[in-house]
């Protein structure tokens, strides 16, 4: 059965209000959220980047049964694979089997802030399989010790450790990656009804569960909605990989300056108030394979937002 999420959206809200989103989402009826892990907001417009390790415990308190994941964290360049593990193991303990851990290859956008090079993806790729190593040799609750050619651990030990390895969902746009996730991850995150990392990643084995984000604006009028678009998320209709290249929000705001209403829709961001055109994109993205799928209200109307999809969407899905 599909299960239906709701977004956290870190670049467009304070850890306060993402908790008290989470705590509304979980009443309304949703089956899990995803939160997004960012240093930096994509355009200034949105305002926000709170820590998502002290989020999430915040979450972890605030909610009791919904299934709660980061979509996604590059665990390679900004933070040390030894820090992200043990902050992926604390949370864990505290969300238990409710909890799943999304990684990625990452945005330049969060990870130059400690001045490393952002290399090319196949040099972040070969990292992040390097950091997964050391992650889950950490996850063993056994000291470890690595040296490797991006990483060096020594004598590092997690004593607060879940008794299982967490459940990590890899994020993939192309076949080479769907194809590394098909190997080393259980299952797999991507962002739209896109259907090609799905057979990649089947192709090449993988069984597990996959997950979409659907963007969105909710509104009294689909005008009303593209200019909310338009303000708070013009990066959703940017083209190819420069979501993944550009350094900081100013670059992505002066890319953003190309963007304007007729590209919303091509992107396939879900701006009509009609209950229909919500469940035909959650319905296009179950066709594409995708069994757990997720909505992004863009914008500052989250509870009208809510009240929507537990009155007119999610019924439809029971």
């Amino acid at each position: 059965m599909t299960q239906l999420g709701y977004t956290l959206s870190s670049e467009e809200f304070g850890p306060t209000e993402l908790v008290d989103i989470a705590r509304r989402a979980e009443e309304a009826g949703f089956d899990f959220l995803s939160i997004s892990d960012h240093f930096h907001p994509w355009v200034s417009a949105q305002g926000e980047s709170p820590f998502v390790w002290s989020t999430l415990g915040a979450i972890a308190e605030a909610t009791d049964e919904i299934e709660v994941g980061v979509g996604v964290t590059c665990p390679t360049i900004r933070i040390h694979p030894v820090n992200v593990a043990h902050a992926v193991a604390t949370v864990d303990e505290l969300l238990g089997d409710r909890f799943t851990f999304g990684v990625g290859t990452g945005e330049n956008l969060n990870e130059h802030v400690t001045g490393q090079r952002w290399p090319e993806h196949d040099v972040r790729l070969e990292m992040l399989d390097e950091a997964m190593d050391v992650m889950r040799s950490l996850w063993t609750g056994e000291t470890t010790s690595h040296h490797g050619e991006y990483y060096t651990v020594e004598n590092a030990r997690l004593y607060t450790c879940p008794d299982e390895q967490p459940t990590t969902i890899g994020s993939a746009f192309g076949p080479q990656t769907a194809e590394w996730v098909a190997e080393n991850a259980d299952g797999l995150w991507c962002s739209g009804p896109k259907s090609e990392p799905v057979a990649a990643y089947e192709d090449a084995g993988g069984d597990g569960p996959k997950y979409t984000q659907l963007h969105g604006c909710y509104a009294d009028s689909e005008a009303e909605a593209i200019e909310t678009i338009l303000e708070q998320w013009p990066n959703g209709s940017l083209p190819g990989e420069l979501g993944q290249e550009l350094p900081t929000p100013a670059h992505f705001e002066q890319a953003a300056r190309m963007v304007e209403g007729e590209d919303i829709a091509e992107a396939g961001t879900t701006t009509e108030p009609d209950p229909q055109a919500h469940i035909d994109s959650i319905e296009q993205a179950i066709d594409a394979g995708y069994d757990h799928v997720y909505f992004h209200q863009i914008g500052d109307e989250q509870e009208q937002a809510i009240e929507f999809y537990e009155g007119e969407v999610l019924p439809s899905f029971e």
